[in-house]
């Protein structure tokens, strides 16, 4: 855990006590804070308390006692309406933050030549692969790496900074919104797509949240910008113009990035980098775009050339993005419950020629409409959830069916596959949300293993 100091002897307001909250309260009474914590539902209440932590009804409490309100990231800040928590702070000019705030502040604290390294990361798609990999990367050169945040572990609970060690931080826009003097060392912004846009009021909100991680550069620090949408490239001339180090990564013909991620090779300014065919984990465009931000930042951190490709190389992959889960015969089984909205199961579809592909779920606005262009790809495809009718519809004359459920689709789907003969391919991609069915992606993720591995799949492993 990591003492977050600064609020010694006052009292600190934390509301929502899920895996953030709950943390943060733990870092800030070890820092000497007071925190005072609230939560809507009783079960977090009763966690709390069970912990001795102090527990106040917000609602009722005198907010000009605190010197700040700890929010947690689910939350909404600003829309569709504030949460009334951040009414109530507003009104008594009490500072709303969030946990990679206090992370920020923890580390700020420390003497210069005792802080850590941080790289954060965030993006719409492929930062937590790209979180994973850039640790993995760092890991294998011999750094001292602590990864976590959006990502596995709460930023508060992962170790206490020493001078050797590298925080690899996945952010969401949600935490970046939460932040005012978050710096770090390597600020990475994969790419932007429409998502969220009901918490942040719009694209332009979107956006404006995903900029605050270079909101502190300076001229020591590095931006690696992927610039294959136009935001990104947008966000990418405002860094240069502000004088700022930067690296542009590209994947597309017309974008012309230092780096350039082109099928499976890697480029640096016309130079080769490196080879991906090999890295079995890293199969697609988008994975070698995850690529060159994991070499970009290892080799600002020191690492050397060999020792970064040799980390790319051997990286085993990230559950539920991408994942080899088993073997039936030919007919490989991938799990892609990560892909929770159209652009990210774009790039799995986009990864293989042919697909028997599983999808549906909670859609998001859209749905897949942006994806009819690989519907010549999808061999057949397997609808479950709510999204399973609207899906139908606009799939139209391409092969589906609807199965309802995880593990009809997946038996249908491996069926269908044995039967075409061949190579083939069950990707479980969903392009939606997964709280019609399951609590989280990754529940999501272990039941589609569950089904593969009951049909007698053999569990594949990358090598």
């Amino acid at each position: 855990m990591i003492p977050v100091p600064g609020f010694e002897g006052r009292r600190v307001a934390v509301f929502g006590l899920g895996r953030s909250g709950i943390t943060a309260a733990r870092a800030l009474q070890a820092g000497g804070a007071i925190p005072i914590l609230w939560d809507d539902s009783a079960a977090g209440r009763m966690q709390a308390e069970a912990e001795g932590f102090a527990v106040e009804d917000l609602t009722t409490a005198d907010w000009s006692a605190f010197a700040a309100l700890v929010l947690s990231p689910g939350a909404p800040l600003t829309h569709p309406k504030p949460h009334w928590s951040v009414d109530k702070a507003r009104e008594a000019g009490v500072p709303v933050i969030g946990d990679v705030e206090l992370f920020a502040r923890a580390l700020a604290a420390l003497p210069k030549d005792q802080r850590p390294r941080v790289v954060a990361i965030t993006g719409t798609n492929g930062k937590s692969t790209t979180t994973a990999l850039i640790g993995w990367v760092l890991k294998s050169a011999g750094l001292t790496v602590h990864v976590g945040g959006n990502i596995g572990i709460g930023v508060l609970a992962l170790p206490e900074p020493t001078p050797d060690a590298v925080y690899v931080i996945e952010v969401s826009s949600y935490q970046l919104d939460l932040t005012t003097t978050f710096a770090p060392d390597v600020a990475i912004l994969t790419n932007i797509s429409p998502d969220h846009l009901d918490r942040h009021g719009g694209m332009e909100g979107y956006v404006a949240a995903k900029r605050r991680i270079f909101q502190n550069l300076d001229d020591k620090d590095l931006a690696l910008v992927g610039i294959d949408d136009d935001w990104g490239l947008d966000l990418s001339r405002e860094i240069v113009s502000d004088g700022w180090p930067i690296l542009e990564i590209a994947t597309t013909p017309n974008r012309s990035g230092r780096i350039i991620a082109s099928g499976c090779v890697l480029t640096k300014d016309g130079e080769p980098i490196a080879d991906l065919s090999a890295a079995r984990s890293l199969p697609g465009r988008h994975n070698a775009q995850n690529a060159a931000f994991a070499y970009a930042t290892a080799r600002a951190l020191g690492v050397s050339h060999d020792a970064a490709v040799a980390g790319l190389l051997s990286f085993p992959g990230l559950a539920h993005r991408m994942e080899a889960v088993g073997r039936l015969g030919p007919v490989r089984f991938i799990n892609d419950s990560k892909a929770t909205n159209a652009d990210a199961a774009r790039q799995a579809l986009s990864s293989y020629p042919s697909v028997f592909w599983i999808a549906g779920g909670v859609p998001k606005a859209g749905g897949i409409d942006d994806l009819v262009d690989l519907f010549p790809r999808v061999t057949r495809a397997y609808l479950i959830g709510e999204a399973a009718e609207a899906f139908a519809a606009t799939l139209a004359d391409a092969p589906h069916v609807i199965s309802r459920t995880l593990d009809a689709a997946v038996a249908a789907a491996a069926a269908d596959a044995a039967s075409a003969g061949g190579e083939q391919i069950v990707l479980l991609s969903p392009a939606c949300a997964s709280f019609d069915q399951y609590p989280d992606f990754e529940a999501r993720g272990e039941a589609f293993r569950a089904a593969v591995l009951a049909l007698g799949a053999v569990p594949e492993t990358a090598s």
